[in-house]
């Protein structure tokens, strides 16, 4: 028997750590001032748009704590894969925020049906035009990150929709002034509930994903065993587990059944290569035995 052990070395979300302390340093000053503006205006969308920006001012607090938790050594022995999903639970967390955001706007447009409402139209396409420009900025930031990290894309995909929030308010103010009609400023901040509702379902599938402990996604496990069945000396697969331990980081478990003449070092060598080279799993726990049948009746 053996297990062949091999740990990454690049944390995806530590790597970029520096993009999330940019991108909530930019959101977090201008925040406050969306917030007063909006109150001041009398802008629902602009006020939803501040709500969606205090999420992602927690948000982003959030995802740069968790990856100084998730690269933080563990001092305790008991963390025997360390705190990795701490990531995965600051993008659970900003899934929360977004649906408190959009379901706090959608209640307060519905409240606001049939009431003559004063909207300060200047005020909204000011202040939206400068929260347009620091989403742009905060964008470019994550956006290199948010294809490794599924922190960083929580991340990015509340300040995409703090973007579209920033553009809606900016529509919303012209049409207004345009119009004489308070009613685009309550169907824009509607709207804009409506996009982050949806991110926010997306972006949760992906995290109960990993907290499923689902195979990676784009990898058929279907796949793996019968790579795994071709290599030399292999003549059964069987206790086979892949799943997402953080962003970047799949991992594997799998028992392999030897042929009489085999040698198991050599098995267990090919087999790790074949692991690392055609799947991307660097830490894959392999036992080679020459025996299946009391895992085969295992439970579970």
């Amino acid at each position: 028997m053996g297990s062949g052990h091999s740990h990454g070395g690049g944390h995806a979300g530590g790597k970029h750590r520096w993009r999330l302390a940019l991108a909530f340093g930019l959101v977090a000053s201008y925040f406050g001032v969306e917030l007063g503006f909006g109150l001041w205006s009398g802008s629902l969308a602009l006020l939803s748009d501040a709500g969606h920006m205090a999420a992602d001012v927690v948000a982003l607090g959030a995802a740069l704590a968790a990856t100084r938790i998730a690269t933080r050594p563990d001092t305790t022995g008991r963390r025997t894969f360390g705190s990795y999903r701490a990531e995965v639970f600051a993008s659970g967390l900003t899934v929360l925020l977004m649906l408190g955001a959009a379901a706090y706007v959608t209640i307060e447009a519905i409240g606001r049906i049939g009431e003559s409402v004063e909207v300060q139209t200047g005020a909204m396409m000011i202040v939206g035009a400068i929260g347009l420009l620091i989403n742009v900025i905060a964008l470019f930031l994550l956006r290199g990150g948010a294809s490794e990290s599924l922190n960083v894309k929580g991340a990015y995909l509340e300040v995409v929709a703090d973007t579209v929030g920033s553009v809606g308010v900016i529509v919303a103010g012209f049409l207004v002034a345009r119009t004489g009609d308070a009613f685009w400023d309550t169907a824009i901040a509607l709207a804009i509930a409506v996009f982050v509702a949806v991110r926010a379902v997306l972006l949760g599938r992906e995290v109960l994903t990993v907290l499923g402990q689902h195979a990676p996604s784009g990898m058929d496990p279907a796949d793996v065993e019968a790579a795994l069945a071709a290599v030399r000396g292999v003549t059964q697969v069987h206790d086979l587990h892949l799943w997402t331990l953080t962003s970047g980081m799949n991992v594997a478990t799998a028992h392999l059944v030897a042929g009489p003449q085999s040698d198991s070092d050599e098995v267990l060598a090919a087999a790790r290569e074949v692991m690392a080279r055609q799947f991307g799993i660097d830490h894959a726990t392999l036992q080679v035995e020459s025996d299946a049948v009391d895992c085969r009746e295992m439970s579970w």
